[in-house]
């Protein structure tokens, strides 16, 4: 890069720390992957930022990551990119932003973490010998047998549970509302719960689960709660709410391979948001596929004779 065009990025890292007043930490990364463009810039012979295009910029995002730049990092660089070539675009030195366009490589989406079935049976043969224990049991029976999450299961009221139906009716996200089933189990564990719900909560409270005050109760209790029994119940993982949701849909789709289904008792409006718990069953899914294609299936050796 030619002198002049180094200069920008010295004009705008003044920018940064005087009209943005970013951290010097943040000051700094923007300009680190600043340089990591004008390396790459020298060896593509592009001395001047007008010369820069949408092409370049994705062969420079594609060879950042093959050289070892995980697609977040890359996001981030791209990020820097396309905050100082708008400022150029503001200055008038570019007439359009070429990383505007550009996008990083998809980051591999986090696995979600769940309790498997002897976990959690453990977790729920909790003791319940007074009214906060049995409701703690009865959230928990109820987020691993209906899927729900956190804010749902705050959000519910009496009316919401139909115990001759062996339902809840839940509001996701977006206001949209279904009807899931509740098992046996965490219906008994409500029903309990009901009987010593009445010593706490006041007449006309509406909530399901109230704490010791009688009113709604938040987050943070519920998840401190469930993280104490966790580790008296001897767990060995953190365990939090919507570990439970996780659980749910893993256990659900091992044993119906429904996704379809699964998506509809999560609530998920995307179906590639539910398929994200197909790779808990993969090794399942491909004993059926070496048994059942006709491509997979081992022949039966020869008879030598």
């Amino acid at each position: 890069m030619t002198p002049e065009a180094l200069a920008w990025i010295e004009r705008f890292g003044a920018h940064l720390a005087g009209e943005r007043r970013l951290s010097p930490h943040t000051h700094a990364n923007y300009l680190r992957e600043l340089a990591a463009l004008s390396r790459w810039c020298d060896t593509q012979g592009i001395d001047e930022w007008s010369r820069l295009d949408s092409q370049h910029l994705r062969l420079f995002a594609a060879r950042s990551h093959a050289g070892g730049l995980a697609p977040r990092s890359v996001q981030r660089r791209l990020s820097a990119v396309r905050t100082f070539l708008k400022f150029l675009q503001r200055e008038r030195q570019l007439s359009a932003n070429p990383a505007a366009e550009v996008r990083a490589p998809k980051s591999r989406r986090a696995l979600p973490g769940t309790l498997d079935v002897d976990q959690m049976g453990r977790l729920l043969d909790m003791p319940t010998d007074d009214a906060l224990a049995v409701r703690d049991r009865a959230i928990m029976e109820l987020l691993y047998s209906s899927g729900l999450r956190l804010a749902e299961l705050i959000a519910l009221d009496l009316e919401a549970l139909d115990a001759t139906d062996q339902t809840v009716r839940v509001t996701g996200k977006g206001r949209k509302v279904r009807i899931v089933p509740v098992g046996r189990k965490a219906l008994e564990a409500l029903q309990h719960w009901l009987r010593e719900r009445q010593t706490l909560a006041p007449a006309g409270e509406p909530a399901l689960f109230v704490g010791r005050n009688g009113r709604r109760l938040g987050p943070r209790t519920i998840q401190t709660r469930i993280a104490r029994w966790a580790r008296l119940q001897g767990v060995p993982l953190h365990v939090h709410p919507h570990l439970f949701r996780h659980s749910f849909a893993s256990h659900l789709l091992e044993s119906s391979q429904d996704l379809r289904g699964v998506q509809e008792l999560l609530g998920h409006a995307d179906i590639a948001t539910t398929q994200v718990y197909t790779h808990l069953d993969f090794q399942h899914l491909a004993r059926i596929y070496d048994q059942a294609h006709p491509r997979a299936r081992r022949k039966p050796p020869k008879d030598p004779t």
